[in-house]
C-alpha cells in the first residue's frame, strides 16, 4: 500500500481523529482570509510552486536556514536547478518585476494563499509541506503602512477569536545601523565562541544577527548579555521606529519592544514584528513579518520599499482547536430527498436537478432503501430537511417534508413543491 511521505498530510472531509485536517475548517479559515483581504484592499497574486533556485538563494539569503538547509531542490530535464518555494515573498517579488506591475499604481497591496515546502524536522504546526497566508505592501516607506500591516495581522487573529496573544516588535535599522551593530555583536561573541552552538559558530561569520534568534539554551544564555541593536540605530532609523510606536499607540495597539527579535530571513530591514501565544513555550509564534526596502532592487527590479507578513494556516487551525474555538461547518445539505418506491426515483432525481440549478444544496438517493437508513444518512450529512416520496406520495401527488432538527413534518403538493422549497431555502439563508 502506498503511503504519504513523511512530513506531509491530507486534508479530507471526514478524518478519523485529527480535526485540524478536516476540510471544512480549512474552508472556513480561507473564507475569513478572503474577507479580511477585501476589507484592507489587498488583491490576490498566485505564483508557481517551483522557481529557479537562484531566486530563493538571493531572495531569502544564502546564509538563512531556508536556503542552506531546507530547500527542496532538483534539476529538471534540461539540467536547470529548480526549487519548490519555501516562502511566498521572493516569488511575489519576481512576479512583480517580470510582469512590470510597478507602473500600474503607486501602492501595491497583494496577498497569497498556498503551499510552501521546507525540508525540516516535522513537528506540530510545522510540516514539510505547509500552507501560508501572506501579504505584501509595496511602494512606500511610510511607517503608517507598517502600522496598518501589523493591525491587519492582529485583526485576523481577532476574527478567528484566538486569545492570549502578544505583539513583539523591534527595529533592526538600515544597512549602516546593522553594520555598526554587527561589529559590536561579533566583538561580544568572539570570547564566547567555544560555548556557542554549531549553527551559531557558522552564523558568526555569515550572519551574526541570526544568532539572536537561536533556540539553543546555551546560546540564549550568552545572548542575554549581548549589546542591544536599538543602541546602534542611525538617527533616521531611530526616528522612524519612534514614529511607528507612536502610531501604534494612537491605534491603541499594545506591543512589547523585543531588542533580540530579528526574524529568520536575510532581507529584512528596519521594522520586524511577530505575534506569539503567551500560553505556549517553544513554537509559540503564530505569524510575523517586517520591512524589506532593498529586496526588489536586489532581485534586479525597481528600487521600491515594501513590508509584509506571513502566517502558517496549520498552526492557526491547531491553535483554534487548542483554545476550543467554535468553527462553523458550512458544508451542510439543505435537503435530502428519499425515494421509497421505484416511481419516486425518477421524480426525485428531476426535482434534485431543478433545485440544484437554483443553487440549492441537495442530496438525492438513487435507489430505494429502508427509511431509517436514509434518515440516518441525512442526519450524518447534517441535512436540514428530508423530503420523503413513497407510493402514497406519488399517488396523492404530495411529498412529505420533515424538519430534521425539530422533527416537524408536513405534506406539500407537487405543484407547489419547488416554490415552497426555494422560499424555505432563501428564508433560512437570509437569517
Amino acid at each position: 500500500m502506498f503511503q504519504i511521505p513523511k512530513g506531509l498530510f491530507d486534508i479530507i472531509p471526514y478524518p478519523e481523529n485529527e480535526m485540524w485536517k478536516v476540510s471544512y475548517i480549512w474552508q472556513y479559515i480561507e473564507e475569513v482570509l478572503k474577507k479580511i483581504t477585501l476589507d484592507y484592499n489587498y488583491l490576490e497574486i498566485r505564483t508557481p510552486i517551483f522557481e529557479k533556485t537562484p531566486l530563493f538563494l538571493r531572495g531569502v539569503g544564502e546564509s538563512s536556514d531556508i536556503a542552506s538547509k531546507e530547500l527542496y531542490t532538483f534539476n529538471d530535464k534540461a539540467n536547470r536547478s529548480m526549487s519548490l518555494r519555501p516562502e511566498g515573498t521572493a516569488p511575489v517579488m519576481r512576479a512583480f518585476i517580470e510582469n512590470k506591475m510597478a507602473y500600474d499604481r503607486k501602492i501595491h497591496k497583494l496577498f497569497y494563499i498556498g503551499p510552501m515546502f521546507r525540508y525540516d524536522r516535522p513537528q506540530k504546526g510545522r510540516y514539510r509541506q505547509h500552507h501560508q497566508f501572506g501579504i505584501e505592501c509595496i511602494g512606500s516607506n511610510d511607517h503608517k503602512y507598517d502600522a496598518e500591516v501589523i493591525d491587519m495581522l492582529l485583526e485576523l487573529f481577532n476574527r478567528l477569536k484566538i486569545k492570549n496573544l502578544k505583539l513583539l516588535i523591534n527595529s533592526i535599522g538600515d544597512l549602516e545601523s546593522r553594520d555598526n551593530y554587527k561589529k559590536a555583536l561579533i566583538d561580544f561573541l568572539k570570547p564566547n565562541f567555544e560555548s556557542l552552538s554549531k549553527d551559531s559558530k557558522e552564523r558568526l561569520s555569515t550572519n551574526p544577527l541570526r544568532i539572536l534568534d537561536s533556540k539553543d539554551p546555551k546560546d540564549k544564555e550568552i545572548i542575554k548579555k549581548a549589546p542591544i541593536i536599538l543602541d546602534y540605530l542611525t538617527k533616521e532609523s531611530k526616528s522612524r521606529f519612534e514614529n511607528l510606536l507612536s502610531t501604534l499607540d494612537i491605534l491603541k495597539i499594545k506591543y512589547e519592544v523585543d531588542p533580540k527579535l530579528v526574524r529568520g530571513l536575510d532581507y529584512y530591514d528596519d521594522t520586524v514584528f511577530e505575534i506569539i501565544r503567551e500560553d505556549l513555550g517553544a513554537q509559540n509564534s503564530l505569524g510575523g513579518g517586517g520591512r524589506y526596502n532593498k529586496l526588489l532592487k536586489s532581485l534586479e527590479g525597481e528600487d521600491l520599499p515594501g513590508i509584509g507578513f506571513a502566517c502558517g494556516i496549520e498552526r492557526l487551525i491547531q491553535t483554534m482547536l487548542d483554545q476550543e474555538i467554535d468553527i462553523e461547518n458550512k458544508n451542510v445539505i439543505f435537503l435530502h430527498i428519499i425515494p421509497l418506491c421505484e416511481k419516486g426515483i425518477d421524480f426525485s432525481f428531476l426535482l434534485a436537478k431543478e433545485l440544484r440549478h437554483h443553487k440549492i444544496s441537495v442530496e438525492c438517493e438513487k435507489e430505494v432503501r429502508k427509511i431509517q437508513k436514509s434518515l440516518s444518512l441525512a442526519n450524518k450529512l447534517k441535512a436540514k430537511y428530508a423530503l420523503i416520496i413513497g407510493d402514497n406520495e406519488m399517488n396523492e401527488k404530495k411529498a412529505l417534508l420533515k424538519n430534521l432538527q425539530t422533527r416537524e413534518q408536513k405534506e406539500i403538493p407537487f405543484d407547489k413543491l419547488k416554490l415552497h422549497l426555494r422560499d424555505l431555502y432563501y428564508k433560512i439563508k437570509g437569517k
